[in-house]
């Protein structure tokens, strides 16, 4: 399309803007600017060259940058082909993992961008081939390719509005602008544009960024309000043209993207020692049966002369022994190699492969409302989903729909909003006294408020109608939401920042202050007017928005009315707010700290909202050092900012307190039940302040009536003197006693009242004291001593190290579930990351090993799927072992009565398929299908999970007794074998039966007895384990008909011996037979006294079924109150702690 150089007039935006920032000459900022080209700051971009951005400087090259290709797989070829020799399977399944990322990459790396060609025209060209100092042309509703800075916009006043989703997982716009001496520019000016751009060194920062644009020989300084990051998406402005500075893996978004940690079950790692152990039993048969070799062949004389010692080479010559053992060890090395499974890797490969699958397609895991079902990241972490014994949950989001409702506020110390929360039902159910509230739920999305004082415009005759007109003018004002008129409606929505924000600019709206436009300098409100009762338009020059961060917990703006009055606009959080309060603008305050403590009881989310009126010379003051602080390139630019902000935003009136609710997630009560019933300890860690999470605590049930609450904090008065003294050092160290000192409090409560149930409480600032390296090991040992623990004002790097500090503490399975970018870090450090597909975007999702659209599916998911995929594996990899046991002992035994002479048992074809097809696909089948119980006995009796907790099904002790099994059927089949086929006749004609016999009649014995001893210990048939099982079975004779059938010189020993010597001998059926029944009595016999005497959790279960009480509410009670322990928190223990004490129970139980 032809560009006629006109730029877009600028008559309507949808999103809030900053002061423009003008470029801050040299003469204004040398001392700051002295930094560009030192340490950190020694990036030059030239722009508009086609080398790159580089150029000969002083004769000297400047240097060249990384090309904007990105790569993200794992494994580059030389990583892949040393995986090839090490376990083809693993290659198999992470090359296709690997592969699908490299298919995103070559997707990525082949997108268009419009890039200038130094004539003032645009070409297309793919992202991979952009260089440092390029400009390009980036339009509407496209990602940007690689950190820009931005030069113009479509819109006369250079901005953009920029969605960083794929950044942040924030889906708010944010706006951009570019610097005023570049604003201009269209695409006939580029083709003279030259600019030097220097900056700091590539960084993972999002939120920061230093350097200078040297242009037309002026100074200009950059900041984070010109910074464009890769895969943001240009929104609400047809096009910009912006200049390369980083790409490639130079890109903060790629900085940002760390390597996911490489994660392997314990189970995996256990069965990496179990075969270390095979390894060393395999050296010691070897090393055993060559010293005995060894020492028979050199005694020798006639006893084994049918060995020829006399010309022997080197294997029976007496007069060699030594080196016969040597030659020895190494034959019986290969021999023997069949007791290690190293089919076993690829068969578990394949059954967890299949396992993810089932996972994917459980309908009931799918959420129909947003189309999402259950997705397995990876499928390594399987049987772990079975071991979990902490879950370390984020509470926004995760627990709660992230999505607010404006329920209740207060203004002039008056309590408005009639509206019930889940959590005041909850804590009147605690009470005995439940709501019984007709209250009538509205329609409009992010408001429930109700109250006939305030609604339909009822507040002009109310009381302090002045504040309460200040009141919703600043809700409508004090905000960053972009407003989106419906053209055919004229209906009018938001996008905002947060679900909170969206809330209070709705709530306004709903009662009479509707905030409808925004251009670059001013806001444009419908009121209702109380002194003519109707709604007037007006507007308000935006002058500064000063944006809400973590540090400052309050946002604020500054804006003239249409009488010229300045006012300042505030609201934040109440501990940062009162203090700021002046002394004539505490009329409220008394009434309206009982109603945000009342509120947060509630669970509700409070904010306070002040305001001020400025003077001019005040403002101008202020003006002045805060686009100072802007417009300086220091790295403190952050705290210079505050510390201009913190001199304005004092001397505050109180209007009053807003109160949103966070509603909890559909089964999030029952879901925490049930988990805890199994006996899963459930820790919370939220950003929100205590009163809050204590009480979605009750809401969920982690929390019950009676139970004893361990508070740690640092809000006492103590330490609120110190604070006030400013001396860091003392503080610091006054506030780490505190916390040593009230964790060894609650440790002392919890040796005290050990069998009564505890709840661990801590802050923000406590925490921070508590993860000290001398302090982490006794906080660990107070929280895993509580039944529940909630950490409040959780930092996301608080949330990760609680969560190493879990997993590296208890050395059990932590899972971490969480739904946003700042759960990113505990969703890694966790052994299983869960990621929720919510609100907040995709950041957590991409960084979890299982996603999940909802809390409450995390109860299948352990339950059901865990506990399968636990036992499925478990007794899979046991099995395993069993097999090769027995076959590689039936070989060692043979060998000792061969003495040790190196002949092998079997056939050599025999002994390379007895892995690969006789016993391979029923063990795989095991693995996918087999089911102990089924999903509803799985979530109606939650102790069926605490096998896997307690590692049961995987013990040495289980692993041993399964090695023992095979060890005594390789005894039992081999003499029994030997013992009924010699001396006598074999067959009608009176042959004996020779080794070939003895060999194939053995490998049959042991064909049946694994495969039958599999039909034994699987609890769940299907068509497919029975087709394999005994289609394995069946495999072996055809496989002996087949064999036998080609020539001697491939079929050697196997020749025809089943057709002529063991298919028309009866014997060989009756031995057959025999042999198998022999050897499966053992393990029936221990299996049926186990089950009778001794059951497992499955086992009683099971008996329930079968003897037909699974309907007996009774009968099935006690069994299901083996997993409800004292500590136990959840709506079932809860109940039971009202009606019945716990500690009665366990007394009777006891007795």
């Amino acid at each position: 399309m032809k560009n006629t150089g006109r730029k877009k007039k600028f008559s309507f935006s949808k999103i809030y803007s900053f002061k423009r920032g003008k470029g801050q000459s040299s003469s204004s900022s040398k001392d700051e600017q002295l930094q560009i080209g030192g340490p950190g700051f020694s990036r030059i971009v030239v722009c508009n060259k086609e080398a790159g951005g580089v150029e000969e400087e002083n004769g000297n090259s400047v240097g060249y940058y990384a090309t904007n290709y990105v790569r993200t797989t794992k494994y580059t070829v030389s990583a892949i082909v040393p995986l090839v020799f090490v376990i083809g399977a693993t290659m198999v399944k992470e090359g296709i993992e690997d592969w699908r990322r490299k298919q995103q990459d070559i997707e990525v790396n082949n997108r268009k961008v419009k890039v200038h060609e130094g004539s003032g025209k645009f070409s297309q060209t793919e992202w991979k081939n952009l260089k440092v100092g390029n400009i390009v042309k980036v339009e509407k509703d496209e990602f940007f390719p690689a950190d820009l800075i931005l030069l113009s916009s479509s819109y006369e006043n250079a901005v953009c509005y920029v969605e960083t989703m794929n950044l942040d997982g924030e889906t708010n716009l944010k706006l951009k602008q570019a610097l005023e001496v570049t604003s201009s520019l269209n695409e006939e000016d580029l083709k003279d544009f030259r600019a030097t751009i220097k900056c700091e060194d590539p960084n993972a920062n999002l939120y920061s960024f230093v350097g200078t644009m040297e242009f037309e020989e002026q100074q200009h300084s950059l900041s984070p309000q010109q910074l464009l990051l890769r895969d943001s998406k240009l929104r609400n402005t047809d096009h910009i043209y912006g200049a390369v500075i980083f790409t490639g893996h130079d890109t903060k978004v790629i900085q940002n993207s760390t390597e996911p940690p490489s994660k392997r079950s314990k189970i995996e790692k256990k069965m990496d020692k179990i075969v270390y152990l095979l390894f060393g039993v395999l050296f010691l048969m070897a090393f055993v049966g060559s010293v005995y070799f060894g020492v028979v062949t050199k005694n020798d004389s006639d006893r084994r002369w049918y060995l020829r010692p006399d010309d022997a080479n080197v294997f029976f010559d007496p007069k060699r022994a030594t080196f016969a053992a040597v030659f020895h060890f190494l034959t019986a090395l290969l021999l023997y190699s069949y007791l290690i499974p190293i089919s076993l890797y690829v068969s578990i490969e394949i059954v967890k492969v299949l396992q993810s699958i089932f996972i994917n397609q459980d309908v009931n895991m799918y959420y129909e409302e947003t189309d999402k079902p259950a997705r397995t990241r990876t499928s390594n972490l399987n049987e772990e989903l079975g071991q979990v014994d902490t879950i370390l949950s984020d509470k926004t989001g995760t627990l709660t729909c992230n999505s607010m409702e404006f329920i209740k506020c207060s203004i002039a110390g008056i309590a408005y909003g009639y509206g019930v929360t889940e959590v005041e039902k909850t804590m009147a159910k605690r009470k005995g006294s439940p709501y019984n509230s007709s209250q009538i739920r509205s329609t409009i999305k992010g408001f429930n408020f109700d109250d006939e004082r305030i609604v339909n415009g009822n507040w002009v005759n109310g009381p302090r109608s002045d504040v309460v007109e200040k009141f919703f003018r600043l809700l409508a004002i004090c905000h960053t939401a972009i407003p989106d008129i419906d053209e055919n409606t004229g209906k009018v929505t938001y996008e905002a920042e947060s679900p909170d924000e969206a809330a209070f600019v709705i709530a306004a709206k709903e009662l009479g202050f509707e905030f409808f436009k925004r251009t670059q300098t001013s806001v444009h409100v419908n009121e209702l007017c109380p002194v003519i009762g109707e709604s007037v338009k007006r507007s308000y020059k935006l002058l500064n928005i000063i944006e809400f961060n973590s540090s400052r917990k309050r946002m604020s703006v500054i804006v003239r009315d249409e009488e010229g009055n300045l006012l300042l606009l505030c609201k934040g959080a109440d501990s940062v707010m009162f203090e700021r309060l002046a002394e004539n603008g505490r009329e409220y305050e008394k009434e309206t700290r009982e109603h945000v403590n009342e509120y947060a009881d509630a669970g509700l989310r409070t904010l306070i909202l002040a305001y001020r009126k400025l003077g001019e010379q005040e403002y101008n003051l202020f003006e002045e050092k805060f686009l100072e602080a802007k417009n300086s390139i220091s790295v403190d630019r952050g705290a210079r900012i505050d510390e201009v902000t913190e001199e304005i935003e004092k001397d505050l009136i109180l209007l009053g307190a807003t109160a949103v609710e966070d509603k909890l997630q559909q089964g999030v009560p029952e879901c925490i039940d049930k988990l805890a019933q199994a006996g899963i300890k459930i820790w919370v860690l939220t950003g929100d302040k205590m009163e809050t999470a204590i009480n979605i605590g009750y809401a969920c049930s982690l929390l019950r009536q009676g139970m004893k609450q361990i508070t740690i904090t640092l809000d006492k008065p103590e330490i609120t003197a110190l604070e006030k003294t400013g001396d860091n050092d003392v503080i610091a160290k006054a506030s780490k006693q505190s916390v040593v000192r009230q964790i060894i409090e609650g440790k002392n409560q919890v040796d005290d009242l050990n069998s009564e149930a505890l709840a661990l409480i801590i802050d923000g600032k406590s925490l921070a004291y508590a993860l000290d390296e001398d302090v982490k090991k006794l906080f660990l040992e107070l929280a895993i001593g509580c039944a529940s623990v909630i950490c409040c004002r959780s930092s996301p790097k608080q949330k990760a190290l609680v969560t190493r500090l879990v997993k590296e503490g208890t050395k059990k399975i932590t899972l971490a579930i969480g739904d946003g970018a700042n759960d990113v870090g505990m969703l890694q450090e966790a052994d299983i990351g869960i990621g929720i597909s919510g609100v907040e975007g995709m950041q957590a999702v991409m960084s979890s090993d299982i996603a999940i659209a909802q809390f409450r599916f995390l109860e299948r998911l352990l339950l059901v799927h865990g506990h399968w995929c636990y036992r499925r594996i478990s007794s899979m990899i046991c099995y395993f072992f069993y097999k090769n046991v027995t076959f590689g002992f039936t070989v060692f035994l043979y060998e000792a009565a061969a003495s040790f002479s190196g002949q092998p048992a079997y056939n050599d074809w025999f002994l390379s398929l007895y892995n690969v097809f006789f016993t391979s696909l029923p063990v795989i089948a095991m693995g996918v299908f087999d089911q102990d119980v089924s999903a509803t006995y799985c979530l109606k009796f939650p102790l069926l999970y605490q096998e896997g907790m307690q590692n049961v099904l995987f013990s040495w002790r289980r692993i041993i007794g399964w090695m023992l099994n095979g060890v005594c059927s390789a005894v039992i089949i081999f003499f029994l074998c030997v013992k009924t086929l010699s001396p006598q006749g074999f067959n009608k004609q009176g042959k004996i039966a020779e080794y070939q016999i003895l060999g194939a009649t053995m490998y049959t014995c042991v064909v049946w007895v694994v495969n039958c001893q599999m039909a034994l210990a699987i609890s769940y048939f299907t068509l497919i384990q029975h087709v394999f099982i005994w289609g394995g079975v069946a495999a072996w004779y055809l496989f002996l008909l087949a064999y036998g059938a080609m020539p001697p010189k491939i079929s050697t020993t196997g020749y025809r011996v089943f057709v002529e010597t063991l298919a028309p001998t009866p014997f060989f059926y009756l031995v057959t037979a025999f042999v198998v029944v022999s050897a499966l009595v053992p393990y029936f016999a221990y299996k049926a006294v186990q089950m009778r005497f001794f059951p497992m959790y499955h086992g009683m279960i099971q008996w329930i079924r079968y003897e037909g009480k699974i309907e007996d509410p009774g009968y099935c009670e006690i069994v299901r109150q083996r997993s409800i322990r004292p500590t136990t928190v959840g709506l079932t223990a809860r109940s039971l702690a009202r009606t019945s004490p716990l500690k009665d129970n366990k007394n009777q139980r006891s007795r």
